[in-house]
């Protein structure tokens, strides 16, 4: 078992192999697995330590897992999380972020945080069904809810299985408010749902740009859109009236450098709310964000993992509350002022958009509203 708060054992020098439209280099073994396999030099030369072999032949393909989800809402009593619940009707996410946080869940259904979170999707099909009891439920409180919170809710899947669309309609029903974070255009396609609601203060949308740099992004985020097609994304949203923030995240150092230019690009496109944090690295993720490193830049690893533990105590990850998200020490100091000063300059407001939540009608959400 992976120790989170032990430095990860160290990554042979072997070569790495790029996999098309993906970010893992490797199907890493989970932290609950008996065996760990990996290549090895015998000494006869049948590898060439250190090398990076180049993007071959298709992409690995995508699976969809069909699960029946017990429950629709996720409730999560965290200090340094800004909503009480979160809808995700996805595991696994398409866009091959190597910096996803969320990696590491894939061990819980005994599959790879690596290329198997990218391409192993779990769908959950019964989950409108789920939420349309949960919110018609007597007992029920609403609250304010994200949608995304763990993986993209409009992830590449999404444009056929429309898991998303479904659950936007069942809370524009039953008038209950909530947010989306997403960094794909696919959000587009619900603007017909979200601007109405928009006008009831019913819904925010948050949109992730992690650089303006496209061809790191492809590498940080290959199946994502591009930066600026986000960026279009945000004016699209601004333009309906959906209010609309941008998450410069994550932070990672000596690899995205460009935070003022993106929240400066977002302002522009019409954001008016902003908030970052730094990379984090849990458990599996720690050496397969470093296998990344040696494979995309192996002259900066060094220097890029020695920064990340100046800001965790020493560690690859600290999950201590209050720290999680910004890091400690002085380079997490330095980036908290750099983002306060530049959404000081560009008038962002750094609190959460707020939502309606007296509007809620819990007999609507099955449809059956009120005869009287």
């Amino acid at each position: 078992m992976v120790d989170s708060d032990l430095h990860p054992p160290d990554i042979p020098s072997v070569p790495v192999r790029l996999h098309k439209g993906r970010g893992a280099t490797s199907n890493i073994a989970h932290r609950f697995a008996r065996d760990a396999r990996g290549a090895f030099d015998d000494g006869w030369d049948t590898l060439q330590t250190g090398s990076v072999e180049a993007e071959q032949g298709s992409p690995p393909a995508t699976q969809v897992i069909w699960e029946d989800c017990k429950s629709a809402i996720s409730s999560n009593d965290s200090a340094d999380i800004p909503f009480d619940h979160s809808i995700n009707p996805y595991r696994g996410c398409e866009h091959g972020c190597i910096y996803c946080f969320a990696r590491p869940t894939h061990s819980y259904l005994g599959l790879s945080p690596g290329l198997d979170f990218e391409t192993k999707i779990v769908a959950k099909r019964n989950i409108v069904a789920q939420l349309t009891r949960e919110l018609a439920a007597p007992r029920y409180k609403p609250s304010h809810i994200n949608i995304g919170s763990v993986t993209d809710a409009y992830q590449p899947v999404e444009r056929e299985l429309q898991l998303t669309r479904g659950l936007i309609d069942v809370l524009a029903r039953a008038r209950h408010p909530f947010s989306l974070i997403t960094k794909s255009s696919g959000i587009e396609r619900d603007l017909d749902q979200l601007q109405p609601l928009a006008a009831s203060g019913l819904v925010a949308a948050y949109v992730t740009i992690t650089t303006l740099d496209s061809s790191l992004s492809r590498k940080l985020e290959p199946r994502a859109a591009s930066p600026q097609r986000r960026l279009r994304v945000i004016r699209s949203l601004a333009e309906a009236g959906v209010p609309v923030g941008v998450s410069v995240a994550p932070q990672i150092p000596f690899i995205n450098d460009d935070m003022e230019q993106v929240l400066a690009a977002a302002r522009e496109a019409g954001a008016t709310r902003a908030f970052y944090t730094v990379l984090r690295l849990p458990w599996e993720l720690a050496p397969l964000f470093q296998q990344w490193l040696q494979a995309h830049f192996p002259e900066r690893a060094e220097r890029v993992m020695s920064r990340v533990r100046d800001m965790r105590g020493g560690k690859d990850y600290d999950a201590s509350w209050g720290q999680r998200m910004t890091g400690s020490g002085v380079w997490a100091a330095l980036l908290s002022q750099r983002f306060s000063k530049a959404c000081a300059r560009l008038r962002y407001g750094q609190e959460r958009i707020t939502l309606d939540l007296s509007q809620f009608r819990p007999d609507f959400a099955t449809g059956q509203g009120r005869l009287f």
